[in-house]
């Protein structure tokens, strides 16, 4: 197979897995050197399932973090060149920065050796990705030279740059002045002049986010009003302009409040992004900001967030999430909360590597309504590449002569959401029969038992489910029993479930909670007149985590309803299981013991 590259856009995939053994070894030792593989590295690498509450692939496909070109010249192994060059560039990065960091001469010839033999020997085969090998560099670097942050006082600086910029008379002015069209041509409605006037303040904020001269020059201390006008004149280019002032309610009908995860870029930038999301904020959408998890050249990250002065005090008021895994009624409550602007780490120190990022990232990147990614390099790691996402995807970076490209990859158009507002309607149409039933004289019977916690039995688990519960119905008069497992839809996941069924469970309305227990498991197998296969002798409710968290949500409940009965294995026996593994179904420690 020949690997034809057309251009950085439009690349033919050559590989296929399953086609060649030696190509099928090579890809899976591409995944393992980059640290990239989860069943070598499963402490750092998202789980599969993770990866789904943010990539939608198909046929067993496996994501990975660089344009189509950059994998298809790792796996083709026909065009050193291109790879050489971008491996350079990663090399003289890390020189220049020990160049201009490092005094002692001594100290200067041992990194520079360090690291020349160290590049060498993760590049000669081709397989990495130069943003992983330059990540590997720069902790040695920093590992060697106990520098925290090589470029705090660089950030700094830009910081202030643009905040100086921003509190300028000039830029006050210029920003406010009306443009002429509203005096010559004004909107006939209220409606169209506030549709304008949101149109120009946006488009002007929008045009200064992607000057760079504000922050990496001192040339913004003598701009003018003019000055300032004349950035605003720069076009917006892109098949994402209309769509992203739709999503944003600014152009259109869309004015639908949205939950927006903002993919932060540059140093200084930021600043400029800040005065867009308070905006944002003001016209009602939440915005997510996501940082980087540690250094990354003049990225900003997240203990610049909270440590550097300009910054941090554009953020007064902002609410930080600093855990890396919360579950997902926490994170609900905190998207509900009056905080309209959210940081988080994404858990990584490269510029996009969804493979790396924290479970925080992964439940938000999958809530909310859509992603705006900030420059050329997390362009480049989006849209050079086939992969389709669970949300949709805007960029906004520089463009041709200095214009605002603003790029969209809608997701793909297979995946199912479940919101909140979905979950809560299906809660409240079984809190309404329980009602009914309850109402007409009945018993409610809400039945907990094992549907995902062993793994690839989900089918039979909900069949035995149904067949005893069957069995109760036949034996039991003036009963409504819930049975979880009809309500199982596709695309949803444990977080979905769990979160309907404690609105559902917390209503009220149970009777009697029952807990399955060993002995309804046989009576099911003996119904359907077969043996208890070996993967279900001795199991119960207690083997299971959604089953564990249900317990102590009953426990709870019955402190408020003192009449409800629990029926199962003794609550001591449900301590075994914690939490689950992000997006299974069962608790994260199963995935090990299935790997030994």
């Amino acid at each position: 197979m020949e690997n034809k590259i057309e251009s950085d856009n439009q690349v033919k995939i050559t590989y296929r897995p399953g086609e060649n053994p030696e190509k099928d070894a090579w890809h899976t030792a591409f995944f393992i050197e980059n640290h990239m593989d989860y069943f070598a590295y499963p402490d750092h690498v998202a789980s599969p399932e993770q990866l789904t509450f943010m990539i939608y692939t198909e046929n067993d496909e496996r994501y990975y973090p660089c344009s189509d070109r950059m994998f298809e010249v790792i796996m083709s192994k026909n065009d050193s060149s291109f790879l050489q060059e971008k491996y350079k560039k990663v090399l003289q990065r890390i020189m220049e920065l020990i160049d201009s960091q490092i005094e002692d001469e001594r100290d200067k010839s041992f990194l520079e050796a360090l690291i020349k033999i160290k590049f060498l020997h993760e590049t000669q085969d081709e397989m990495m990705i130069p943003s992983r090998v330059e990540k590997r560099l720069l902790k040695i670097y920093l590992d060697r030279t106990l520098i925290d942050d090589p470029f705090l006082c660089e950030k700094a600086i830009r910081n202030n740059r643009v905040s100086k910029s921003l509190c300028s008379e000039a830029f006050k002015k210029a920003i406010n002045q009306v443009d002429n069209i509203a005096v010559l041509e004004p909107p006939a409605t209220l409606a169209g002049i506030k549709e304008f006037v949101e149109h120009v303040e946006i488009k002007r904020l929008l045009s200064l986010s992607v000057e760079k001269s504000l922050w990496e020059s001192d040339e913004s201390k003598a701009y003018k009003e003019d000055d300032f006008h004349k950035l605003f004149s720069r076009q917006m280019i892109g098949n994402g302009v209309k769509p992203l002032l739709n999503f944003l309610g600014i152009e259109g009908k869309g004015d639908q409040t949205k939950k927006i995860l903002w993919l932060a870029d540059e140093s200084g930038e930021i600043i400029v992004d800040l005065a867009i999301i308070k905006y944002l904020a003001k016209l009602g959408h939440k915005v997510i900001i996501a940082f980087k998890d540690g250094p990354l050249h003049t990225k900003v990250d997240f203990l610049d967030a909270q440590e550097d002065e300009i910054l941090s005090k554009q953020l007064e008021g902002a609410f930080f999430i600093e855990e890396k895994n919360i579950g997902k009624n926490e994170l609900v409550g905190i998207l509900r909360s009056d905080k309209n602007i959210i940081i988080i780490s994404d858990g990584t120190r490269e510029n996009f590597n969804l493979l790396l990022t924290s479970k925080v990232f992964s439940r938000i990147f999958r809530e909310v309504d859509g992603i705006i990614s900030r420059g050329h390099n997390q362009k480049r790691r989006i849209f050079e590449n086939h992969f389709q996402f669970t949300r949709d995807i805007f960029n906004i970076s520089r463009g041709p002569d200095g214009s605002i490209l603003i790029s969209y990859k809608p997701k793909h158009p297979s995946v199912i959401k479940f919101s909140h507002s979905d979950l809560e309607k299906r809660a409240k149409i079984i809190i309404d029969q329980m009602e009914e039933a309850k109402k007409n004289g009945g018993t409610v019977i809400f039945y907990s038992g094992i549907i995902g916690s062993i793994p690839g039995k989900i089918q039979m688990a909900k069949k035995i489910m149904s067949v005893f519960i069957d069995f109760l119905k036949d034996q039991f008069a003036m009963t409504f029993i819930i049975n979880p497992s009809e309500y199982f839809e596709i695309g949803m996941d444990a977080d979905d479930l769990m979160y309907m069924w404690e609105i559902v469970q917390r209503s009220g309305y149970i009777d009697i909670w029952r807990f399955q227990s060993y002995d309804d498991i046989v009576k099911a197998f003996q119904a359907m007149d077969k043996k208890v296969p070996p993967e279900w002798v001795g199991k119960d409710a207690t083997y299971s985590t959604g089953c564990t968290k249900e317990m102590r949500i009953a426990l709870d409940v019955q402190k408020k309803h003192p009449e409800m009965q629990i029926i199962g294995p003794s609550v001591e026996k449900f301590m075994r299981r914690n939490e689950y593994g992000i997006g299974k179904m069962y608790d994260q420690r199963l995935s090990e013991i299935c790997r030994i």
